[in-house]
């Protein structure tokens, strides 16, 4: 008898108890199409010479893909890769207040353009101005999607067909090769290099003023540092050298945080506060890296000057809806309460995470992990290590942290690549680093609430 025409109909696959329950989870279309997919797949097979499958495998298989299609592509996973923004991983985690403020905007109609007092239309930058104003020492403030768009919405508004002044060593790149000239350029502005690589003077921005120029910019360069034999020009001397030739001086961030980090025993970085006293009249800087908030592009300053980029038309392109800023306004107002910032602020919270901490937290994971393990050639021990702050964000600066190397036996390096592969796999998968021969488990970032259901998560490495 021809195989082909043993296997079972659809019909009678979906009568099956087994798929009748998963048409119940997923719905009939969807199971459907898959049974057709596994009675399709079953038919190469046998053509290619393989034997006719049991109708318990080709359930088997419908199921597994069932829960593989329900599988959300945005999952929760742990970050052990030792760096705590990491831009591929979502960057800053939000803290419990924004987490229920964008949960509470979202499930009802919120105020969003509607000024509750007059009952008429309201402006949506409202819901943050007054704090972004109160935290920064700015006039006016507005919000877009990413710094990125705020350093665009900037450039194609104050700057299209004109000159903006620029130190060479400040022409960054960022990730996925974005660089500052090709933002400039197709925002419309012409870029002026200034100075070289290591040194820029003020005599280099003089010179470069010219009755096209539309500004003075400077860019922080918060992705790398250039060291040794360099100088760059103080902001406050750019703001006063703009302000005598009438033009605005503008400053990007990148990164950008609201709080000193000095006082958490970080390493410094500039502010849009300290930016808006030296004379700044413009900054824009992220609000999900340091300041540890929701993705956005801030962007604070003098108000004749933001209100001109609120009347953009592209602003509308590049503006935010209510649960970003339901989330933002959450985060800000922690900044209210710098005392408890850092019990309070996640992202906060990871990067003042003490040593000693996590190594405390490595010491009651370490069974857990050997028990996984057990049956591969490798051994597992506790390790300092050095965290990183991540997103571009004082790039040259680490932090003690502490975890776990696991190192092959012998010379059976690709068994690593094998746990590693392993971890990704996991219901929650884990995502560590491989480094020096060793897969290193970074703990920085795993919270102490999340360590039992971290443990029970490995043991399905056992399985793998």
């Amino acid at each position: 008898m021809n195989p082909l025409s043993q296997l079972p109909a659809v019909d009678r696959l979906l009568a099956e108890p087994a798929v009748a329950s998963l048409v119940d989870i997923h719905g009939r279309s969807i199971v459907t199409r898959l049974v057709r997919n596994a009675l399709a797949e079953a038919r190469e097979a046998i053509r290619a010479g393989a034997p006719l499958p049991d109708s318990a495998s080709l359930i088997a298989k419908i199921d597994k893909n069932a829960k593989a299609q329900a599988m959300p592509r945005l999952r929760p996973v742990y970050n052990l890769t030792g760096t705590v923004l990491h831009t591929n991983l979502g960057r800053a985690p939000l803290p419990e207040e924004a987490i229920q403020a964008l949960v509470t905007a979202a499930r009802s109609p919120c105020a969003l353009e509607y000024d509750i007092e007059s009952g008429g239309r309201g402006d949506r930058d409202d819901i943050v101005n007054e704090l972004l104003c109160e935290l920064t020492g700015a006039e006016a403030a507005t919000v877009v999607n990413n710094n990125a768009a705020a350093v665009f919405l900037l450039l194609n508004t104050l700057a299209q067909k004109k000159e903006v002044i620029v130190s060479r060593g400040e022409l960054i790149e960022i990730g996925g090769a974005f660089r500052v000239p090709d933002i400039m350029k197709r925002a419309g502005a012409r870029l002026v290099e200034v100075g070289t690589t290591n040194r820029t003077h003020l005599k280099d921005f003089a010179e470069a003023i010219s009755p096209r120029s539309a500004m003075l910019m400077k860019v922080h360069a918060s992705n790398y540092a250039i060291q040794g034999f360099t100088h760059a020009v103080p902001e406050s001397e750019l703001a006063t050298l703009a302000h005598e030739n009438g033009l605005p001086f503008v400053v990007d961030l990148g990164s950008g945080t609201l709080a000193d980090l000095d006082a958490y025993g970080l390493p410094h970085e500039p502010t849009p506060r300290e930016n808006i006293a030296a004379g700044a009249d413009l900054v824009t800087f992220s609000g999900d890296k340091l300041l540890g908030g929701p993705q956005a592009g801030l962007l604070v300053g003098r108000k004749d000057l933001v209100a001109r980029i609120k009347k953009n038309p592209l602003k509308r392109a590049l503006r935010v809806g209510k649960i970003t800023l339901a989330a933002l306004e959450a985060v800000l107002r922690l900044y209210r309460d710098p005392d408890r910032l850092h019990e309070r602020l996640t992202a906060l919270v990871q990067l003042t995470r003490p040593q000693t901490e996590i190594h405390a937290a490595a010491d009651r994971l370490l069974p857990a992990l050997q028990a996984a393990l057990a049956s591969r050639p490798v051994t597992v021990e506790i390790v300092p290590l050095k965290s990183q702050i991540g997103s571009g964000s004082l790039p040259v600066d680490r932090l003690p942290s502490a975890g776990f190397a696991v190192r092959p036996q012998g010379k059976k390096g690709g068994v690593l690549n094998r746990i590693e592969a392993a971890l990704r796999g996991l219901d929650r998968p884990v995502i560590g680093r491989i480094e020096d021969g060793a897969l290193l488990l970074d703990l920085r970032c795993l919270a102490p609430a999340e360590e039992t259901a971290f443990a029970a998560n490995l043991a399905g490495l056992s399985c793998s």
